[in-house]
């Protein structure tokens, strides 16, 4: 049951991996950026902050 693999492949391979992992990394960092958690800002303070940014462009 011993296999014989070139070099070639055992790299080709190492590389897909970390593409892989790479790509999964990705995934979460966008998903964790995409949602920012407001609800311990009460809805006041929100409007108070909108509005001054809006005042400032």
């Amino acid at each position: 049951m011993e296999d014989n693999y070139s070099i070639d492949e055992i790299l080709l391979a190492v590389d897909d991996l970390q593409n892989i992992n790479r790509n999964k990394i990705k995934k979460v960092s966008n998903v964790s950026n995409s949602k920012s958690d407001n609800s311990n800002i009460p809805k006041n303070t929100l409007k108070l902050i909108e509005e001054a940014e809006k005042s400032n462009n």
